[in-house]
């Protein structure tokens, strides 16, 4: 079992932190699925990704095209996964529980610390994570660098 990271974005839009750890994580040959609150949110993301940077291509899809098993990175607001992640990233109030964890990497939760019902969101997927022994860890950026805050689980 893997564990759930949650990320307090307070300086970066979401974009720009799933941007850097989706680099990381193509780098490192995993899939991910990226599970979206709505779809207008997956649509800024894909945009935003397929803008970036010459030399960080991401290739990636929004679901529901006839390649989505072949994505590397696949955009979604379904809770199935057909592209086989070995990790995840809830963003937008994306639902995830304990048992996303299991089977995976990473499940990464970003969330906007400017959005207080969001970060609500996240204290209560915090919790459900702790009671359930999945080992969880908080990150939040200082000063633009990021550091970790808490950790709680397994591990």
């Amino acid at each position: 079992m893997g564990k759930a990271m949650f990320y307090h974005l307070t300086r970066d839009p979401v974009e720009v932190t799933a941007s850097t750890l989706l680099t990381r994580a193509f780098g490192a040959g995993w899939r991910v699925v990226v599970r979206g609150g709505d779809m207008a949110g997956l649509e800024r993301l894909d945009a935003a990704l397929w803008l970036g940077a010459k030399d960080s291509f991401l290739p990636h899809g929004l679901a529901g095209g006839p390649h989505d098993a072949d994505q590397p990175i696949l955009l979604t607001t379904a809770h199935d996964a057909p592209n086989n992640p070995v990790c995840a990233m809830a963003v937008d109030r994306a639902e995830v529980d304990p048992a996303d964890v299991a089977g995976l990497e990473r499940l990464w939760i970003l969330f906007d610390g400017q959005d207080e019902a969001a970060v609500v969101h996240a204290r209560t997927q915090w919790k459900a994570m702790a009671a359930a022994g999945v080992q969880a860890e908080y990150w939040s950026q200082d000063g633009g660098a990021w550091a970790k805050k808490a950790q709680s689980g397994e591990g």
